[in-house]
């Protein structure tokens, strides 16, 4: 990884490099949106801890002297109880897995959840760009994560003022999909990251621009952990039922009859609707709307760095995804990813705008791009 520094930084260098040594990092994610968040309300779930007692001198005053029954008495299981509730002692999350997609499973509605998860994105140090209630969708800006800067001796002396020059040439966004669960009063909820990186441009390095990085599942996991416990499980159970397990393939691609390419997933349709939704999320596709009795998401594809002021033609011009004899014309162009119930596993088929299958190269893609994302 290369840190990028300005010529001010460089000044500061040449004036207090000597003897700097590259201390050791524990931090693995601290993040810093370019944006400043909003005055962070107490959580709905949270009730204000009340004053701990337990090491006070008993007053005697009014009573004549103090007694240790007396002062056993004040100080009762249920007393002390009121003193230690933080949050809900029932845990109400688990996850659950399919091939290298993981998600949370909520025993409470949408509506109840969206403010808290909100809060927790901003805790974590973005700034929540797309609110849907309606869709069930929220995504975050692009932030950097700090962690990913050594603590040097410089950086530690010289503080604020060269601290927002370090820069780790990477950016990441987190989308997150509320679905309404299997179970009743249940919530499913997504996380799916994306990333750019800026990279030079010319053997001189004097010029840089932003391409897209892999979405990386294990930072979704840590994600997934960090909102369980933000919802009220334990730290350790967090960690255990987030661990990376080897999974079986779960997909694979194939052709339908008429000679157009299918993607056939190996689990039942509720399941697989899910998994497709969050598949669409990492691979760049913004959906429009949805209509599950059907099985059909609209979508189009969006540059996600849009809104990033030093991409230079957006991410659209830079995919070798896109580059083929049918360029798409930007993202105007809406499809429709069919998932079809077809007993113990689900077909999944791209159509066009018009509802036909489309069976150009373009969808082929497409089901290409899913199939890494689902197996």
């Amino acid at each position: 990884m290369n840190y990028r520094l300005s010529s001010l930084a460089l000044a500061l260098l040449a004036i207090t490099a000597a003897g700097c040594s590259v201390l050791p990092d524990t931090r693995k994610i601290e993040y810093k949106s370019a944006s400043k968040a909003p005055t962070l309300e107490v959580p709905p779930d949270l009730s204000q801890i009340a004053r701990d007692d337990r090491y006070s001198v008993p007053d005697a005053a009014g009573k004549g002297s103090a007694t240790f029954s007396a002062y056993s008495a004040d100080r009762t299981p249920t007393a002390m109880a009121q003193n230690s509730v933080v949050l809900p002692p029932v845990d109400k999350v688990r996850v659950e897995r399919s091939g290298n997609q993981r998600w949370l499973v909520v025993a409470m509605p949408a509506d109840k959840l969206w403010d808290t998860v909100k809060d927790f994105w901003q805790e974590t140090g973005f700034i929540v760009n797309i609110e849907r209630p309606e869709a069930g969708v929220m995504e975050t800006d692009w932030a950097e994560n700090r962690a990913k800067i050594p603590d040097d001796l410089i950086r530690n002396t010289i503080g604020k003022l060269l601290d927002s020059i370090y820069s780790t040439g990477e950016r990441d966004k987190y989308r997150t999909r509320f679905e309404s669960g299997a179970d009743a009063g249940t919530t499913d909820i997504f996380i799916s990251h994306r990333g750019m990186e800026e990279v030079y441009t010319s053997s001189a390095k004097d010029d840089t621009r932003w391409q897209p990085r892999p979405p990386d599942p294990e930072l979704e996991a840590e994600m997934l952990r960090r909102l369980m416990v933000r919802l009220g499980s334990e730290e350790k159970r967090a960690a255990a039922s987030l661990a990376t397990l080897k999974a079986e393939p779960r997909a694979k691609l194939a052709k339908a009859d008429d000679g157009s390419g299918t993607l056939e997933v190996q689990e039942r349709f509720d399941r697989a609707w899910r998994r497709v939704g969050l598949a669409l999320d990492r691979v760049g596709f913004t959906v429009e709307d949805r209509d599950r009795s059907k099985g059909l998401y609209f979508v189009r594809y969006v540059d996600p760095d849009a809104d990033n002021k030093k991409n230079d033609g957006g991410m659209l011009s830079k995919l070798a995804f896109w580059k083929s004899s049918e360029p798409l014309a930007s993202s105007k162009i809406q499809y429709r990813i069919y998932v079809r119930d077809s007993g113990p596993q689900t077909v999944v088929q791209v159509l066009s705008s018009e509802g036909g299958v489309d069976k150009s190269e373009t969808a082929k893609k497409i089901l290409d791009l899913l199939y890494q994302q689902l197996q």
